[in-house]
């Protein structure tokens, strides 16, 4: 095994909860030992990166409800391509190069299912964006 496949193995949670077995598709396979764990280890840069896109779109997000929160975060991740490609990229970034091998041959459906999960652990992470208080001189 090389260098950087062996890294960037080693760094990536293990997440107790998955199981694998015989009879799950080529895709939920990919998603359950390569996206679920990258996209957990990119969880806090996830979730920086979302602060950013909120300031750089006029904060309006928190000016919303939390049921128009969730479809901004919807949108974003669905509409805006130039931000979900971001996403993508800080995902396939970690891939080895077997794993990207194996991406290409169904990318399509592997970016649903990432965008998916990246999507849930936005929303599961929420209360993360709230307003930052100004600080007031008393």
């Amino acid at each position: 095994m090389n260098t950087r496949q062996f890294n960037l193995k080693s760094i990536r949670p293990e997440i107790l909860s998955t199981t694998i077995s015989d009879t799950m598709s080529n895709d939920e396979r990919f998603q359950n030992l390569v996206l679920r764990p990258v996209i957990k280890l990119q969880n806090d840069l996830f979730i920086e990166v979302f602060k950013n896109y909120i300031a750089k779109h006029k904060m309006v997000f928190y000016n919303y409800t939390l049921e128009k929160r969730l479809l901004y975060i919807d949108n974003a991740i669905n509409k805006d391509i130039k931000f979900r490609n971001s996403l993508k990229g800080m995902v396939i970034g970690l891939f080895t190069v077997e794993e990207y091998m194996v991406y290409i041959e169904n990318s399509s459906a592997l970016n649903k299912r990432m965008m998916h999960i990246v999507k849930d652990r936005l929303i599961s992470n929420m209360q993360l964006f709230e307003q930052p208080e100004v600080l007031k001189a008393v």
